[in-house]
């Protein structure tokens, strides 16, 4: 699945995974194209898989002519071993009928390579909240049980807050329960992956927004700034003024209106 952009495979055991989930507004991606950019992350290999649609382009952090033409893919990992983290940018959506298949892929992936926790980037529906969730701040967080054992009191300390459970809608019985549920509409393989973690005892958290679709660049911002809240990745405390927007973000809304219609 992975295939390296050098001869030699590198290692990544003990190091932190930073991935996105292809959900509403893209707002995992995003900010995960800010913690690229920002970091000028080294690009170590790719990820081949049938399970999302094929793409390629043009270098979307390109800082001069000589490295826009460089060809990009669907599934890039790039690492920074002196700040501990590898992260996994996902540009193309998960095929339907293979979703299943991709978690497995991805949690086989993660658990050979030994990675110390792997962080989840994901937004959700907000239109879809109860009123509890609509409470407070529009960022919320999920955590594995073992990945809760070696954090320990990280979360509480932040004053994050944990993503709700909410009653199961009359007519939508979970496994003949009226129980509260996990449910993140618009999230992609967030939950799936979430819950499968669970079950196979890996350490990881997912961090998401709930959010609505159209301008998500400061949703991406408030995300990622959440993040380093807890990594400290950059250090200096005015951060939405120091990430740094990649050059094909100019695009992100399309190359803007023709003159020539007028």
């Amino acid at each position: 699945m992975f295939i390296a952009s050098q001869n030699t495979t590198p290692a990544f055991k003990d190091l932190t995974l930073i991935m996105p989930a292809v959900a509403v507004g893209n707002v995992g991606q995003l900010a995960v194209d800010l913690l690229i950019s920002t970091l000028n992350l080294p690009r170590v290999g790719y990820l081949h898989t049938d399970c999302l649609i094929p793409m390629a382009g043009n270098n979307p952090y390109a800082t001069s002519q000589d490295d826009a033409g460089e060809l990009h893919t669907a599934a890039e990992v790039y690492a920074a071993p002196e700040l501990k983290i590898v992260v996994l940018q996902i540009r193309a959506p998960v095929v339907k009928t293979k979703s299943k298949r991709f978690r497995q892929l991805l949690l086989s992936w993660i658990k050979s390579n030994g990675f110390s926790r792997t962080l989840v980037l994901s937004s959700s529906h907000a239109y879809h909240r109860d009123d509890q969730q609509m409470q407070g701040t529009p960022l919320r967080y999920l955590v594995t049980p073992s990945l809760l054992k070696i954090c320990g009191d990280a979360f509480k300390e932040l004053g994050w807050k944990e993503m709700e459970r909410v009653p199961v809608c009359p007519g939508r019985l979970e496994r003949g329960t009226q129980e509260p549920r996990l449910y993140v509409p618009g999230g992609g393989i967030t939950k799936s992956l979430y819950m499968d973690s669970c079950d196979e005892d890996v350490p990881l958290a997912v961090l998401l927004a709930f959010c609505s679709e159209g301008d998500n660049v400061p949703d991406a911002l408030a995300l990622v700034s959440h993040l380093d809240d807890w990594l400290h990745l950059l250090d200096n405390t005015n951060r939405e003024a120091k990430w740094k927007i990649p050059t094909s973000w100019r695009l992100l809304f399309g190359s803007g209106i023709p003159p020539a219609i007028f």
